[in-house]
């Protein structure tokens, strides 16, 4: 998956929020059908959600993934049903517990992408990999699964699911459980050589917070955020795109061990450098070339 830094939620009942995401900046709109829709609403959210994916051109800017309801719930192959032929870029699922759930919703894509005379495989998956108990013991199983881009992480419906209070203490802190899982997800995504995407921040109206809430997170390893509020996607942009400074310094270190080809350690401006230097430098020119 290309480098998407932001992904901001939209209900995919409300037209007018869908548009406000449409001009937002963001790298992809999640038109939501879980969570943020209610039970009575969640038929004409899906035809919201069709009409919004037929409507729109090829490439799509920003790209158009679709959050479907659990497929343990009544609601998920209806979901599916209603999307997958107008093509979106990608489908989020909520509380998986491992990779089997994704072999069976790559079950349920498959079959729907035939029937539309789609390309088998062309829509992509991110887990919110982290919701239910038995998800902290899955979190190693990803590698390899079918049509995972991404993943991502939660901090609501685990303590809820075990009984806690909350995710968060009174300063915005998380818990030691959403700490580990946090973690575990960053692991689990590298191991199965995605990106790790990280989850929102709440306080829609906290600037700085959020600043430094996604620089710590980029410098932690992940790649992209998840937004709640239009507002927020303009600071996850600027958190997760490469500075002048940063690719300067990044082409530096490249050049540097192309020119001493086979060298494991290398001296510059004082600082010894190796092989974890030389790929993380890479991966900041990647992040840049892919912004254009």
């Amino acid at each position: 998956m290309s480098a998407l830094r932001s992904f901001l939620f939209v209900p995919a009942d409300s037209e007018k929020k869908i548009a406000r995401g449409l001009e937002s900046g963001a790298d992809a709109l999640i038109l939501d059908l879980e969570d943020a829709v209610a039970e009575a609403a969640k038929p004409a959210a899906r035809t919201l959600a069709a009409a919004l994916l037929k409507g729109r051109a090829q490439p799509r800017a920003p790209e158009l993934w679709v959050r479907i309801n659990p497929l343990t719930g009544p609601h998920a192959l209806g979901d599916l049903a209603a999307v997958v032929a107008a093509a979106p870029d990608g489908i989020v699922i909520p509380k998986p517990d491992s990779a089997a759930d994704l072999v069976r919703l790559d079950h349920y894509l498959s079959a729907l992408e035939a029937a539309a005379g789609l390309a088998r495989g062309g829509i992509r998956v991110m887990p919110v990999a982290t919701e239910t108990p038995a998800s902290v013991f899955g979190l190693g199983t990803y590698a390899g699964a079918p049509r995972l881009a991404a993943m991502t992480w939660g901090a609501e419906d685990l303590p809820a699911a075990i009984g806690a209070a909350g995710g968060r203490w009174d300063d915005g802190s998380f818990t030691d459980l959403c700490r580990l899982v946090r973690s575990l997800c960053l692991a689990a995504a590298a191991a199965a050589e995605v990106p790790a995407i990280e989850t929102v921040y709440p306080a829609f109206r906290d600037e700085a917070g959020l600043a430094a809430y996604a620089a710590r997170g980029r410098r932690e390893g992940f790649t992209g955020m998840m937004a709640i509020h239009p507002a927020q996607v303009p600071l996850i942009n600027a958190a997760f795109t490469p500075s002048e400074a940063e690719i300067a310094e990044a082409r530096r270190i490249v050049a540097l061990f192309e020119a001493h080809p086979g060298a494991g350690t290398l001296a510059l401006d004082g600082r010894m450098l190796d092989l974890p230097h030389l790929k993380a430098a890479r991966k900041t020119l990647a992040a840049a070339g892919a912004r254009g």
